[in-house]
């Protein structure tokens, strides 16, 4: 399939050239006119939408910016104040507009007259968005983006120090891998307690945000925001009850083979009980393994092992070092975690991450640099709308460049034993996050369909789902009023709620495409990229068949995928 990455903004026609987002007074008229203009035929419809998706695609890139600043830097209030500001004095004010755009969409004979092949998920979202807007949410949902932007922040200033040196969490977890158990001891009980000490700022938050995006569902007519969410997100291809299969199905087929992994883990490492300090562990006598050193290598590396599966996968990354788009290094006073932000004006996306060095690090940049071929490849499409497609593939897109990329890993690293080491620790990590997102969708359905739990009630049950899905090997005395709270240190509760789950569907969906490309590799990548430059101008079902793969996560599924899994393993461990 042929693409390029090479990329240019599209022109303007309806803003200025040189229009630059400053305040609601200067956007303002351009809502107004589109609000008001008369459109009487079906090609002033057309262009209409392509006015309406200029404006989008500007204020979206603008909002992104802001958002990625603050995130690279949290000391800075300057920047703080710049994302907060669109947040509460532009992002408010946008909203009425957008609403009565959307109705005088629907509204237009002429609608109709759209090709559904293409407009149907447009179309169906723009239905959506208008059945869920209430006005009176308008000001709580601001507030909301203002609170859950905290976490970062409170995250931000925590440091531990470790053998006399001041360094970030993600830095100091680097350390986990050591073989000197003492050390790994040291730094876990570091972490854990500085995480602890901003337990109660970190329950009082999330008991706001509770509570107001509890308020916003009651608003939109739900009775919980779990309700309201699964609405809101647009998931029209599965329920809560397909959530809860694949809970079940995850504790019976991929909790028993966790804990064999674990197992094969405790005995390498010569314990006769694993703590959680030692899940990531190597023996002593073994090195972790450090694939690259900086940022700069780990970019220079990914970008080579992208060409290598295929050229345009290289160039993507190559585009975007060359415009400045990544920020790759841990540092104190950046954000946690890690993204890949789409720029919906220019195209070429932006990936933030905290790299310390590990394998953990090249994951997350093989599934972030997928998420940025994803951005290239829909960029094409006429609507900035249809650029915003479902999580659940866009986590394909990502989830499946980890595991195709594995083949080339050997870039990263000096010896061939050295890259197989590094080839399981990713298949363990794919093993190790279906439980991890059970989990935290359990936690989540739980929480929404709750509303006015207390901190004990929810640390209560909290503790009751992660003991559901535990292996049993890992002996965390001396560590449960951490365990009580590990939920805390997942950032999607606090700023993406009920965004999760996506994560399951997708790793299934990307071991499927693993397995597919194992049997044909030019056509699963063939099929890899029609999915994702096809955007969101079909369903999710549609735009699985265009990958080759089921939209599937049923137990029968899990249990197939997971064999296949496990069978890979097993000749990786034989080579």
């Amino acid at each position: 399939m042929n693409a390029t990455a090479a990329i240019t903004a599209k022109p303007r026609t309806f803003l200025p050239e040189h229009f630059v987002l400053s305040d609601w007074a200067s956007v303002a008229p351009f809502f107004e006119e589109l609000k008001g203009r008369n459109i009487d035929t079906p090609q002033a419809l057309q262009q209409w939408l392509s006015d309406l998706s200029e404006l989008e695609s500007v204020i979206g890139e603008d909002a992104c910016w802001r958002q990625i600043k603050m995130t690279c830097d949290t000391t800075d209030p300057a920047l703080e104040e710049a994302f907060s500001y669109f947040v509460t004095e532009i992002e408010p004010q946008m909203k009425p507009y957008a609403f009565a755009i959307n109705k005088k969409l629907l509204d237009s004979p002429f609608a109709k007259e759209l090709d559904q092949k293409v407009f149907f998920p447009y179309l169906r979202n723009v239905e959506n968005s208008v059945a869920l807007f209430r006005e009176e949410n308008i000001a709580l949902q601001s507030e909301i983006s203002l609170l859950a932007q905290q976490y970062g922040v409170i995250n931000g200033k925590m440091t531990v120090s470790i053998e006399g040196k001041e360094q970030t969490l993600q830095q100091a977890a680097k350390l986990l891998h050591e073989p000197d158990r003492t050390l790994r001891r040291e730094v876990f009980t570091a972490v854990s307690s500085r995480r602890l000490e901003d337990k109660d700022t970190l329950n009082e938050l999330f008991d706001r945000l509770l509570a107001l995006r509890h308020h916003v569902a009651l608003n939109a007519g739900f009775d919980n925001y779990r309700d309201y969410k699964f609405r809101e997100l647009g998931r029209f291809d599965y329920t809560p009850e397909d959530c809860f299969a694949f809970h079940a199905a995850v504790k019976e087929h991929i909790v028993p083979l966790q804990r064999e992994l674990l197992e094969h883990r405790r005995r390498a490492l010569g314990l006769e009980q694993l703590k959680p300090y030692d899940t990531d562990a190597e023996p002593v006598g073994r090195t972790p393994l450090q694939p690259f050193k900086n940022g700069s290598e780990l970019l220079e590396k990914s970008i080579t092992v992208f060409s290598k599966l295929r050229p345009f996968f290289g160039d993507c990354l190559d585009k975007m070092r060359s415009m400045g788009r990544m920020d790759l290094d841990s540092r104190i006073g950046k954000a946690p975690g890690g993204y890949n932000c789409p720029l919906p004006e220019s195209g070429v996306p932006f990936i933030f991450m905290n790299a310390a060095g590990t394998v953990n690090d090249l994951i997350t940049m093989m599934h972030e640099g997928g998420h940025a071929v994803h951005s290239f490849l829909s960029h094409k499409l006429p609507l900035s709308a249809m650029k915003e497609y479902p999580m659940e593939i866009a986590e394909l897109a990502s989830m499946s460049m980890e595991l195709f990329t594995l083949e080339y890993w050997s870039d990263f690293f000096t010896s061939e034993d050295e890259c197989r080491r590094a080839q399981w620790e990713e298949l363990e990590r794919v093993i190790d996050v279906l439980p991890w997102i059970a989990i935290i969708d359990k936690f989540q359905h739980w929480l929404y369909t709750h509303p006015g739990h207390s901190v004990a009630e929810r640390e209560a049950m909290w503790l009751e789902i992660h003991k559901e899905f535990s292996t049993g090997n890992v002996d965390w005395s001396d560590f449960e009023a951490y365990r009580h709270n590990l939920w805390q240190k997942q950032l999607h509760l606090f700023e993406v709620p009920f965004y999760y789950i996506e994560y399951g569907i997708a790793q299934l969906g990307a071991i499927a495409m693993w397995r597919q490309y194992k049997e044909n590799r030019e056509q699963a990548l063939d099929n890899y990229m029609s999915a994702l430059s096809a955007g969101y101008t079909k369903t999710l079902k549609e735009l699985y068949d265009i990958a080759g793969i089921r939209f599937d996560f049923s137990p029968a599924y899990i249990k197939e995928l997971s064999a296949f899994v496990h069978q890979q393993m097993q000749q990786l461990n034989k080579a």
